[in-house]
């Protein structure tokens, strides 16, 4: 933790302390009851949020999948730190460290290592943030040479606890219940394509790791879940796609279809999707040849 100043420790540790503060304050909910005005409140965090931290904090911050104007990364890093995911440079750092050793010793998140079996769900899932794995080794430089998103990232919590305040406002302890379990729920469904998209589903491309597709995950991600395809076709911003009986088939992506409508928006463009001459040279028992899709991690010193 050399690299970081001690204003930088104590903002990222209070990232995992909001994470237990909203699985306790999702009890209120018990007490306050749980309307339908309550209960789409929840839902609509949900989405809006989960959408913001897969579709600008992954596939458009991380893997570059596709192009935006500076103001939707911003924008929509604001919104996924209200999410809890923390901030954009300890995001990034973290899933590209991921990729680089994928379901090996540095992965920070894998079911296999340092535990296996239930010990490493729980590891994968949530255990990890309470390690020293939780700090990054290294900072993406291209994060941390954009002033917006840096003060993004040190400041990550603000956004959660304004969100959080705004709830209180609309509809008191009830709608702060709301809120509470939205992000709980929220954080458990992120943390199942770290945990049950290594242990579950099928694995229709070829992979040097455990990355599979599973419809349960990609409901609750909204697409992540086709996280086999992510591993074989790293910048691509469609994950919804599978090969059946030698075809290439497409599967639900509700966040590629956040990316369409970002591009019919004109704020978005460039998307990268292989095509069906690549995705049948992946698919399993042929030779993948993938490189081009490869994101090269950018990462300082």
């Amino acid at each position: 933790m050399k690299q970081y100043s001690n204003l930088t420790i104590i903002s990222y540790i209070i990232g995992p302390i909001l994470i237990v503060v909203s699985h306790l304050g999702s009890l209120l909910i018990i007490v306050t009851g749980f309307s339908w005005g309550a209960a789409l409140w929840a839902v609509l965090l949900y989405v809006i949020r989960m959408l913001a931290t897969t579709g600008i904090y992954h596939r458009l911050l991380t893997h570059k999948s596709y192009q935006a104007p500076t103001s939707v990364l911003w924008v929509g890093s604001i919104v996924a730190a209200s999410a809890g995911q923390m901030g954009p440079s300890w995001w990034k750092a973290h899933h590209m460290a991921h990729h680089q050793s994928s379901d090996q010793e540095k992965d920070p998140h894998s079911p296999y290592m340092p535990f296996k079996g239930i010990k490493g769900f729980w590891w994968s899932q949530a255990g990890w943030l309470f390690s020293p794995q939780f700090f990054p080794s290294k900072l993406p430089s291209d994060i941390e040479n954009n002033l917006v998103l840096k003060i993004v990232d040190r400041l990550h919590f603000i956004p959660t606890v304004a969100l959080g305040a705004i709830s209180y406002y609309i509809g008191g302890a009830e709608y702060l219940g709301a809120f509470f379990l939205s992000t709980t729920i929220l954080f458990h469904g992120v943390a199942t394509v770290n945990s049950l998209s290594h242990i579950i589903g099928d694995q229709p491309f070829t992979t040097n790791d455990y990355s599979r597709n599973h419809w349960f995950v990609a409901f609750l991600t909204l697409g992540e879940g086709w996280h086999n395809l992510h591993h074989a076709f790293q910048s691509s911003a469609r994950h919804g796609i599978t090969v059946r009986e030698g075809q290439v088939a497409y599967l639900p992506d509700p966040t590629f279809w956040f990316i369409k409508m970002l591009k019919f928006l004109k704020l978005a463009s460039k998307i990268r999707v292989p095509s069906k001459t690549e995705l049948l040279a992946c698919a399993r028992n042929q030779n993948c040849q993938n490189s081009v899709f490869k994101v090269k991690a950018e990462i300082s010193v």
